[in-house]
């Protein structure tokens, strides 16, 4: 099969705001992806998110596109950029599949201490806007979502996350160095 060619007239138009062609453009585009993420992952139920975090990125952007006539190749860049995501780890689906009704996936060694750990009491150290971030995150919003919520930059929602993990551990390990110490 021939791959796709995307008519430049028609990118511009969608540019301008035509939703049919926009829309045309996005479902065009869909098999490209399937095939780029199939080829480089396999054929794995992520590639299904991939494709529509892509075309998420494609939709923001196409404004910015300058040459409508290299709409594949702004495409593709959009993939790898959620592909380079992917294999770092930062690719999380959003919704988490919990059911109140059935027993967590791990238990914890009655044997362990750290079971005893008050999560609450961690938090509490943090600024609220530091909580209300974490919260975010463990919903599993990306960190460009976080920032769009509380109106700051990507970088800025990032170090916060990572100085609300470390203000978290040092309080958590003061606290289980007191319970060791008790406990001896």
């Amino acid at each position: 099969m021939a791959s796709p060619t995307f008519d430049p007239d028609q990118v511009r138009r969608a540019q301008d705001g035509d939703e049919r062609a926009r829309s045309d453009l996005l479902e065009r585009l869909q098999p490209l992806l399937r095939g780029y993420f199939i080829k480089r992952i396999g054929k794995i139920a992520e590639v299904d998110d991939l494709v529509q975090n892509t075309l998420v990125r494609i939709h923001e952007g196409l404004e910015d596109l300058e040459k409508p006539g290299s709409l594949k190749a702004f495409a593709l860049k959009a993939a790898l950029f959620e592909l380079q995501d992917y294999y770092r780890g930062r690719y999380d689906m959003k919704e988490q599949l919990y059911n109140p009704d059935l027993p967590p996936d791990r238990t914890t060694d009655p044997d362990d201490r750290s079971a005893e750990v008050d999560l609450e009491t961690a938090l509490e150290v943090l600024s609220p806007k530091a909580q209300r971030i974490l919260e975010l995150r463990e919903y599993g919003y990306k960190y460009r979502e976080i920032a769009q919520m509380i109106d700051t930059t990507e970088a800025a929602i990032k170090m916060q996350v990572k100085r609300a993990f470390d203000k978290m551990r040092d309080a958590l390990g003061a606290w289980l160095g007191l319970l060791w110490m008790l406990w001896m």
